[in-house]
């Protein structure tokens, strides 16, 4: 029996097609199109599209564990953030003696009065040793916290709460200054990615194209997992976990994987953002932020893997017109928006126009 094809030829297409809006249109109508032009794409529509995607990523690894496997986590802001202060350490010191205070040493830590660097500091000089914590710390965390919840059968509503917890403790835990991680403020004023400025065009939209493709990607990675047979028994475990132990399958081993699979995808998407805001603090680890990424879920449609993209992308987009329009209603919008999902649209928006395309046929 042959296995079933990661994508139909229309899904390929339309990946292809994504890869050439980002990977060709964007900089063409960044960079190319005369800035009066009615098709020029602004630096801020760049700086915006750049971080929604990254929000994407964060979206569809929610959908791998929350959709696909029925682990609901209220704590992947802490991966995110993780990957992003990894990312940051590296920003920080390669700002080297243009700082304020014209110091080797970031400038907080020299406010601080501090001689040397602290010892988890040792390789942030170091772009190949960053970019391995980006993934390495985020998936540790991740595969000693599930180990221990996992075996000890911490599921529902009670898994989720304590992701939340152990969230809220990590944000309490860098906002102290002894931490060595910029306390409240956090990493800000990057000069240089790689000796090479960070505030120009051509870097804003390489990194832009950067997370467009990770995102398609992981997209195409999460598919083919799915797809198969690991995939199979992932969707069996969220319907019906006993049985699933009853047949001779290991839950824990496979709930494990795919959450720590789920928190280092969370961790490049991080990473990819910071460069892009130009700032990390602990207000990326709040329980709300982690909130967020489960809304965009929901909204989009769970275990459709399209669905987080576009709910990350339709609530993001509606959040930087709403933040620019009615500030003060914001909030307001976004729980009565999660409401009416539940209620009218269990399946999100995806759902509704699969629903719609039932209908016609």
């Amino acid at each position: 029996m042959n296995a079933p094809s990661i994508l139909s030829p229309k899904g390929w297409t339309a990946v292809l097609a994504a890869v050439i809006a980002i990977a060709v249109m964007v900089p063409v109508l960044n960079l190319m199109v005369p800035a009066g032009s009615v098709f020029h794409l602004s630096d801020f529509s760049v700086t915006l599209l750049g971080k929604i995607l990254c929000y994407a990523i964060c979206a569809l690894a929610m959908d791998l564990i929350w959709g696909y496997t029925g682990i609901l986590s209220l704590g992947h802001g802490l991966f995110f953030a993780l990957g992003g202060y990894a990312m940051g350490m590296y920003l920080m010191r390669q700002i080297g003696r243009d700082g304020q205070y014209k110091s080797d040493m970031p400038d907080f830590m020299v406010f601080l009065n501090w001689k040397e660097f602290p010892w988890h500091w040792a390789l942030s000089d170091s772009f190949v040793a960053q970019m391995l914590f980006v993934l390495l710390v985020p998936g540790l965390l991740a595969f000693v916290f599930g180990f221990f919840a996992f075996r000890s059968r911490i599921k529902g509503v009670y898994f989720s709460i304590i992701t939340q917890a152990l969230t809220f403790a990590a944000m309490l835990l860098f906002f102290r200054n002894e931490t060595g991680f910029g306390g409240n403020n956090g990493f800000t004023d990057f000069k240089r990615i790689l000796d090479v400025p960070i505030a120009t065009p051509s870097m804003r939209v390489l990194l832009c194209v950067v997370s467009g493709l990770v995102l398609i990607g992981f997209f195409v990675m999460a598919r083919a997992i799915v797809q198969s047979k690991y995939g199979r028994v992932l969707q069996a475990i969220r319907d019906a976990e006993t049985r699933v132990m009853f047949t001779g399958y290991n839950p824990v081993a496979y709930k494990l994987s795919i959450w720590t699979l789920s928190a280092v995808m969370c961790g490049v998407a991080g990473a990819l953002y910071v460069p892009q805001v130009g700032i990390i603090n602990p207000g990326e680890m709040s329980p709300a932020a982690s909130i967020e990424i489960a809304i965009w879920a929901a909204v989009g449609g769970r275990a459709t893997l399209i669905g987080p993209i576009v709910g990350a992308v339709f609530v993001n987009g509606a959040k930087s017109w709403f933040t620019v329009a009615f500030p003060e209603y914001w909030l307001f919008f976004l729980g009565a928006l999660f409401i009416a999902v539940t209620l009218f649209l269990p399946n999100g928006i995806i759902g509704l126009f699969r629903r719609k395309k039932d209908d016609r046929a």
